[in-house]
């Protein structure tokens, strides 16, 4: 079992920079593939980054490739969402996700073996 724990959500401006956190806790976290999704109103949840375990490899969504990073810190069982020249269709509530697989690319939705509660990004247009 994983618990997992969003934190760093608000509100930003356009153009605007901001860091998301996913603390877990529970089984051990450096055997998780982490990723990133996110929810806006009346769409799917949708994946935008992921970090590999073992290699630390990244894989991105077309949509966020270049401004947003991601990264784990494994003795912290800590995942990051690095945020940059965030626009208004950035707003949507951010989900952390782990993966009992180790997946190369971007994690399906299917493979979601634990969920965060989520947090708010709100970018005004």
């Amino acid at each position: 079992q994983v618990q997992l724990v969003e934190s760093g959500g608000g509100l930003v401006q356009a153009g605007g920079s901001l860091r998301l956190s996913c603390a877990a806790s529970g089984d051990s976290f450096s055997r998780y593939t982490m990723a990133w999704f996110r929810q806006a109103p009346g769409k799917e949840r949708s994946v935008l980054a992921t970090i590999r375990r073992g290699s630390l490899s990244t894989y991105y969504a077309d949509s966020v490739k270049g401004r947003f990073t991601i990264s784990r810190d494994n003795p912290k069982n800590t995942v990051y969402l690095q945020m940059t020249s965030l626009k208004p269709e950035d707003t949507a509530v951010y989900y952390c996700a782990a993966s009992a697989r180790d997946v190369a690319g971007l994690l399906p939705k299917a493979f979601v073996n634990y969920w965060g509660q989520g947090t708010q990004v709100t970018v005004p247009s």
